[in-house]
């Protein structure tokens, strides 16, 4: 088989393959151990997801299948162990992500981008909400990097715990930031009726605006992804 006719790695097939590099085992234990670790926070954890991703793998020669358990009345469990294949392909797509920032998509900066379709204190309200949610996952990494600090595990398995807590720290100062201008006005926003909710109808949205004298600017990592 090609190295062209390989898939591309996802981000759970990432963490089934970095399991595996540790020691053989089966897909529930993959999925116990993921979950044990909080990595759910990193990726979409599911069993069956799990699953599919280790078949996959399997018939793309990145993992094998190394034997079959049975204990007491439970079902049978195949335990697979990583390829050669498969440790090039983790160390590739790890080197991949870390060199590049590629555009991931994000729900929310949509969402942001389009808030002005709503009433000020709609989004107000929408964002409190949002930044106790925020603080509370601030309060999450806090207490997992204290666990792991006085457990004594190396930093190196935790390192991604302060690169959260940095950007959602980030995402909280901005909220505020934003909040604030929306309160007190300093913000223009759309305007809608009180009594039946439609927006009062405004200009047009101005930033690409076809009679522009001026093509406006583009992210570069968007331009190169034009066809």
């Amino acid at each position: 088989m090609g190295p062209q006719a390989r898939p591309g790695v996802t981000a759970l097939a990432v963490a089934v393959l970095a399991l595996l590099a540790e020691r053989p085992m089966h897909p529930y234990e993959m999925y116990q151990l993921l979950i044990r670790r909080g990595e759910d926070v990193l990726v979409k954890v599911r069993p069956g997801s799990l699953y599919h991703t280790v078949a996959r793998l399997a018939e793309h020669e990145l993992v094998r299948a190394e034997g079959v358990d049975r204990s007491g009345n439970r079902p049978e469990r195949t335990t697979y162990r990583i390829t050669e294949l498969g440790e090039q392909a983790l160390r590739n797509k790890i080197a991949e992500v870390i060199r590049y920032p590629h555009a991931e998509y994000p729900m929310f900066p949509l969402a942001l981008a389009e808030a002005h379709n709503l009433p000020a204190a709609d989004v107000t309200a929408l964002l409190q909400e949002r930044l106790r949610h925020l603080r509370a996952d601030i309060e999450d990494f806090d207490r997992m990097t204290d666990w792991a600090t006085e457990n004594h595990v190396p930093r190196r398995y935790w390192i991604v715990l302060p690169y959260l807590r940095a950007t959602v720290g980030a995402e909280i100062a901005w909220i505020d930031g934003f909040l604030a201008e929306l309160g007190s006005g300093a913000l223009e926003w759309e305007r809608f009726d009180p009594e039946s909710g439609a927006r009062i109808a405004g200009p047009e949205h101005p930033w690409a605006d076809a009679g522009h004298p001026e093509r406006p600017p583009v992210p570069r990592r968007a331009a190169a992804a034009s066809p």
